[in-house]
């Protein structure tokens, strides 16, 4: 069975609007690494889309956007490349390498793990919030950024019980950013 990974940055404050995030070199290629460990990424609508159009168009043109320094297209080209499986029920087709998932949610999601591989990567809020309520998120790697946003969105505000986490990686990076890897606890 493979197991499911959710990888997510933060502020300090637990803040994961990706505007609050400073774009950092060194965790851009850790989150290469990290799409290019997992045989397949799952995305609600809204990550789906914003990934598309940052970096669908700079991956397959090489042609990159005023904003995007040069060290983030191996970025680019690992998340274009990659498998991607969409949850959505307002969706009626995706392309760029995906699927859509329009069955129970719990269901597929299992499908999926149970399928050979080296895992699967799921990003995002909402979509990871239920999938953390249906004891399905394996692992929880956290990118905690040295910064307070005094804003949203937070992770999990609403989670109905706790989930129990044991830490088994932590990576401290020259920005003063922390990666943290947990594994879920059994109840």
């Amino acid at each position: 069975m493979q197991r499911l990974r959710y990888s997510i940055n933060v502020t300090l404050d637990g803040c994961c609007d990706h505007l609050a995030i400073i774009p950092d070199e060194e965790l851009h290629h850790r989150a290469a690494e990290t799409i290019a460990q997992a045989d397949a990424l799952i995305f609600g609508r809204v990550i789906y889309e914003m990934m598309e159009s940052a970096w669908r168009e700079p991956a397959r043109t090489g042609v990159r956007p005023d904003w995007m320094p040069a060290w983030m297209e191996p970025f680019a080209r690992t998340i274009d490349a990659k498998k991607k499986y969409v949850v959505s029920r307002t969706l009626t087709s995706v392309d760029w390498n995906a699927e859509l998932l329009r069955g129970d949610l719990a269901e597929e999601v299992r499908r999926l793990k149970q399928q050979p591989g080296r895992g699967l990567l799921v990003g995002g809020v909402m979509l990871p919030q239920a999938l953390a309520e249906l004891g399905l998120i394996d692992d929880y790697e956290l990118v905690v950024h040295p910064r307070l946003a005094g804003h949203g969105p937070t992770l999990f505000a609403g989670l109905s019980k706790p989930v129990d986490l044991k830490l088994v990686e932590q990576v401290k990076y020259g920005s003063g950013a922390v990666a943290m890897r947990y594994e879920r606890q059994e109840s």
